[in-house]
């Protein structure tokens, strides 16, 4: 689930939402996985949990999925918590801070960034 969490957050090049077949692949390459060990069935299982949340919706009658709002804001929450707090093993696609020389950055890369501030501050906060 972390990891179609991640994957659907960068869904900006996928603006008519994210078919099955297109989610599994992404999957699989951000990830290195073999396809045998994330099958359409597990994907489609994963997705109609999420849908049942509230966290996808379909785009129209296509089944073509993309986060809603509430799943943003839920799928932000569980990627950073899991990035910080298990650090290596969260595999995350967000290695890279955003460079001030580069094209501005997009709203949820934005947010990603601040809140990771925010979580290090706690953190740091704890650790004290």
């Amino acid at each position: 689930m972390m990891r179609l969490m991640e994957v659907l957050l960068h869904g900006g090049s996928q603006l008519g939402g994210w078919r099955t077949a297109q989610i599994r692949e992404a999957i699989l390459g951000a990830f290195s996985l073999r396809p045998e060990t994330y099958s359409l069935t597990q994907v489609r299982y994963d997705l109609r949990k999420m849908k049942g949340h509230g966290l996808l919706e379909r785009d129209g009658q296509r089944y073509c999925y993309r986060l809603t709002e509430k799943g943003k804001r839920v799928a932000a929450m569980f990627v950073l918590f899991h990035q910080r707090i298990c650090g290596p093993l969260a595999n995350s696609l967000f290695h890279h801070r955003p460079e001030k020389t580069a094209k501005p950055p997009a709203k949820i890369e934005m947010a990603y960034h601040q809140a990771d501030a925010a979580i290090q501050k706690l953190v740091d906060l704890i650790a004290a």
